[in-house]
């Protein structure tokens, strides 16, 4: 690992028309700087199995895989910070903010949860045991232990941790809360948006109002599964979707981040049994969404 990063690794063909590991990388990005492949293998930064070194003469069948440091772009720092929550031997659970993803993706390398926290804690091992969407907020359970990563792994596996969300959105006098939305979900890996679709139901929230304030809503979203955007799109399926959602229900053009308009939900908390003490354990967020404090803020008086 190296600045929080992980190496990426490379799967080389069986056979070809390249008699190097050299050539064959030279043959998949040599266009865009093959100096500096050649420079990486005399460098010894580029290694097989077992972290062996190669260099430009090793032939391409001497490893099945090989990893290697991307070149990292320079970027600009978000203006979010996260909040560690609680920290031990096994897991660290943080607040994390609106904007800032929680793996590298993207245009987002360093600027990711995890990576921030790989560096600034000094936790190569650091892995994240689920997943909150860039733009959404709140508790993010990561495990630092490779020994003991397995059994909170398994909780996450058979759904046996409790995951409670906040959302601002709008009121609508045709609904009634408490309800459950069940429908099913799909998206693939080349369209942006989730759909809904005919078929067995494989989504399924709880949704409660639980307080309102000049129109809007702050409503408790308890899913039961965790499809991608799925909290997004069962809000806007009942027409009340989440403030500032740029996705749903109407895709928005890509815009610079607004960081004074994030998106308004929130992971409030998380509750699970601790796989090795057997205790029930819960954290909770201690961020607010920002229009739901906006609405309780008095009216400006008038001048005059």
């Amino acid at each position: 690992m190296r600045d929080g990063v992980n190496a990426t690794r490379l799967r080389l063909p069986a056979a070809g028309p390249w008699e190097t590991a050299l050539d064959y990388m030279l043959h998949r990005w040599g266009h865009v700087d093959p100096d500096g492949i050649r420079d990486r293998f005399d460098r010894g930064e580029i290694v097989g199995e077992g972290g062996v070194r190669l260099d430009r003469s090793t032939p391409l069948e001497a490893h099945t895989f090989i990893w290697y440091y991307r070149t990292l772009p320079a970027e600009e720092r978000l203006p979010v910070e996260l909040d560690i929550l609680h920290q031990d031997e096994n897991i660290l659970v943080v607040d994390k903010p609106h904007f800032l993803p929680t793996t590298p993706g993207g245009t987002y390398i360093q600027e990711s949860a995890l990576v921030r926290l790989r560096r600034q804690l000094d936790l190569p091992d650091l892995i994240p045991m689920h997943r909150l969407d860039r733009l959404t907020a709140g508790v993010l359970l990561f495990s630092t232990n490779p020994a003991t990563r397995g059994k909170y792994q398994v909780l996450f596996e058979k759904r046996r941790v409790s995951k409670e969300y906040e959302a601002i959105a709008p009121v609508s006098g045709e609904l009634e809360f408490p309800r459950i939305v069940r429908n099913r979900m799909v998206k693939s890996r080349t369209y942006l948006l989730a759909e809904v679709v005919d078929g067995e139901p494989n989504a399924e929230t709880r949704l409660e109002l639980a307080a309102e304030r000049q129109g809007l809503g702050r409503y408790r979203l308890l899913p039961h599964t965790g499809k991608t955007h799925q909290l997004r799109v069962h809000m806007a399926s009942l027409g009340i979707g989440i403030l500032h959602d740029p996705f749903y229900p109407v895709l928005l053009d890509k815009a610079p981040d607004d960081f004074a308009r994030p998106l308004q939900l929130l992971a409030r908390g998380i509750e699970f049994t601790d796989p090795l003490t057997g205790r029930e354990t819960g954290f909770r967020s201690r961020l607010e969404l920002s229009e739901w404090t906006r609405a309780a803020a008095p009216e400006p008086a008038l001048a005059g």
